[in-house]
This record gives structure tokens, sequence and C-alpha cells, in this order.
């Protein structure tokens, strides 16, 4: 079998494809991914062929904050922004439909469903979708209009009929364990079997200071590990003195995830240490509890690794798996432009109970593995080419 997977966006967006990806190929499918030219080497570092499509997300992102921002009437801005957008559009449009010509599914992140959906339609193949979060809770608006101003032209485009409807998907993977989200997740996603829960996909991918990381645990008390994700912090610098501050105060020491954020010329605590990365699956079992930004990912390595968690949310979908976490008893949270050195103290002294600590174990006995969650999605995607064409 031949699929195609398209994800665009940061490592977040990308590794739950290239997950199921790399299963599909382990199996002897024939596999490529469509993603932005700044994660190609992220995803063939893998194993799997990627394929440039569309425009390099960070860059992306930035230019798209900047017009914005620096537009004297934002309103005045739109029809610029529709321009590019559609710009971007058109180009990936003929990226994934040469790759999807001949495939027997194709596979779209929660990013690219809309295009790619009119892409199947076009290749006569049946659509899949993966979600990392409940898809109805993606906010409507601006976006969404022109997105569908766009999506009417794409159809034109390839010589297909005017939609009378949203194009759904025949399959919509939930990436992530319906227990995270008590309640809401049953409600938000229905009983119909379109929508089947896998748990948490992940390459859990080792990196080069792993061994480091481990050795340094090793020399101590159990550490708080804290991350953003590959989101931009304003202040690395002001972030890490309140988070070394905070621990100091409380006793404990902190690693620290820096991601994509400038890590030179910041202060020194004894009780910190600083990396670029970790792996979550290897190092977070070893720490004592884990601040984050709410990223779908972090959140369910944290619950696999059985330790309470601090959720400082930025937007989106964080600020939903905040509550979930409260709701379960192993975490909570809080906008991260609130935090401050007095409510970092607070909030990490409520979840450094043994209370949390044990909900946290048992929580984690009820995820699904890993291997389980990629074996899942891909038994669901091999059904889903089995159906053919739909000529």
């Amino acid at each position: 079998m031949k699929l195609v997977l398209a994800g665009y966006g940061s490592r977040g967006d990308v590794e739950p494809c290239a997950a199921v990806g790399r299963e599909l190929l382990r199996r002897g499918h024939s596999v490529c991914m469509a993603v932005s030219p700044d994660m190609t080497g992220f995803v063939e570092s893998a194993g799997l062929t990627a394929i440039a499509y569309g425009p390099d997300s960070r860059k992306q992102m930035k230019t798209a904050a900047e017009f914005i921002s620096t537009a004297a009437n934002p309103i005045s801005a739109l029809p610029a922004a529709l321009q590019d957008l559609t710009e971007v559009w058109t180009g990936k449009t003929t990226t994934l439909t040469s790759l999807a010509e001949d495939a027997d599914v194709l596979l779209a992140g929660i990013n690219e469903q809309s295009l790619a959906a009119t892409v199947a339609e076009y290749c006569r193949i049946p659509l899949a979708a993966l979600h990392f979060f409940p898809a109805c809770i993606l906010p409507a608006g601006i976006h969404s209009g022109m997105t569908n101003i766009i999506a009417d032209a794409q159809r034109s485009a390839l010589g297909l009929p005017e939609a009378t409807e949203s194009a759904a998907a025949s399959l919509e993977i939930q990436a992530y364990d319906e227990l995270c989200l008590p309640g809401p997740a049953a409600e938000w996603v229905g009983t119909d079997g379109r929508r089947p829960f896998v748990g948490a996909l992940t390459l859990e991918m080792a990196t080069d200071g792993d061994d480091e990381v481990l050795s340094w645990i090793a020399g101590g008390a159990p550490p708080i590990c804290f991350g953003w994700g590959s989101t931009p912090i304003a202040s690395p610098a002001h972030t890490i003195a309140m988070v070394g501050a905070a621990c100091a105060r409380l006793g404990e020491r902190a690693l620290i995830c820096g991601g994509p954020n400038d890590l030179t010329n910041l202060p020194r605590f004894d009780n910190v240490k600083v990396v670029e990365a970790v792996n979550h699956a290897t190092v977070l079992p070893a720490c004592r509890a884990v601040v984050h930004h709410g990223g779908a990912g972090t959140t369910a390595a944290g619950l696999r690794a059985g330790i309470p968690a601090l959720l400082l949310w930025l937007w989106l979908d964080q600020p939903v798996w905040a509550a979930g976490l409260e709701r379960l008893g192993v975490g909570s949270g809080r906008p991260f432009a609130t935090t401050t050195e007095e409510s970092l103290v607070a909030d990490l002294g409520c979840i450094r109970t043994p209370e949390y600590a044990a909900r946290a174990r048992e929580v984690a006995a009820e995820m699904t593995k890993p291997a389980e969650s990629v074996g899942r999605a891909a038994d669901l995607l091999e059904d889903a080419a089995r159906l053919g064409r739909t000529d």
C-alpha cells in the first residue's frame, strides 16, 4: 500500500503523523510525508521520506504575527493576508495532489484537513484525519472565513463541483486517551465509530543530551522538569530566573528544556540545569513533576510518566488539557502570562503532595502504551486503505 501523510506546523503538529508513518513503513508499506521545509530533517531522522510542503512554518507564523501587529488597521490588512494565504494554499495543493495521485489513502494532520479533503476527493482516495485534540475546540473566525473562500477556489481549479457542505473524513483518529478529558471527550467526539481513540502518538526519539541529564538527575533528588515545547517565549532569561528562584525557595532542583529559545547569557543557579531538549519517555519518569505549556504531546508524556503536572498554558487546546488534568486530580493550570514567582511557588506547592503523586501513578497505569497507540492507528489506516479508490 502507498500512504501519503500531510502535516504542517511545529514538532507537536508533525510528530503524531510521523509516528504512525514510521509504523506503517515498518510494516512494509510505501510512506511519504509532506511537511514544512523546516521539519523535513526531523521527519527524515525517523526514517521517513519527507517532501517540502508550503513555506517554512516558523517564518510563516512570525511573518503573519508581525504583519497584523504592525498594520494600522488590521481589517485593511485582510486582502494582502488573503492573497498570501491563497498562494500558500495553491502551492500546497499542487504538491499534495502530485503525491496522492496513486496513493491508497491520504492522512492529514489537524492543520491540513480542509485542503486535504479536496485533494482526496480529486484523487478519489479515502481521507483519514488525525486529531491530537478534539477538533471542535478550534476557534472559528476571520481565518476560517478566508480558508472557506480559498477552498472554493481550490475546488474550482481542480474541476470539482461547488461543495454543499464541509468535507469530512471517513476516519478521524483521536490521537489521545479518552480518560485525559473526563466527560467532554466522549461528548465532543461522539459514539458513531468514526472517531476512535488510540492514545498519543510519539516517536520517543533520544536526544544527544539524555545520558548527561540522567546522570545529573541521579546525583540528587528528582527534579521538576520545565519546558515550553516548540514555543518561543518572550524573555527566556526572566523565565529561567523566575523558575530558579521559585525552586530554590521550595528546596527543589529544576531541569529546564529551553527548546527554540536563546539559551545564552542566562542566569546561573546551583539547583538548575538548562538543556535544549530531552526524550520525555526516558527523562520524565525520573522527575518529580513537570511544568509545561500544555501541548498535547507533553501532556500525554507527563501522564504516561506518572508524575503531577502544572500547565502554564498559552492558547488553543492548552487550557483544555489543563482543565482535564484538574478533573483527573493529577495537575493544575494557569495562563503563562499571569505566572509570577509567587504564583509558581504556590502552584508547585499544590501539586507536590503525596495525594497528587499517588493519583498520577494510578492514571499512568490506565494510559495507552505508546506501541499500542501507533499499532492501533496503523491498523485503522490499513483498513481505510483497503477500501481502495472511490471510482
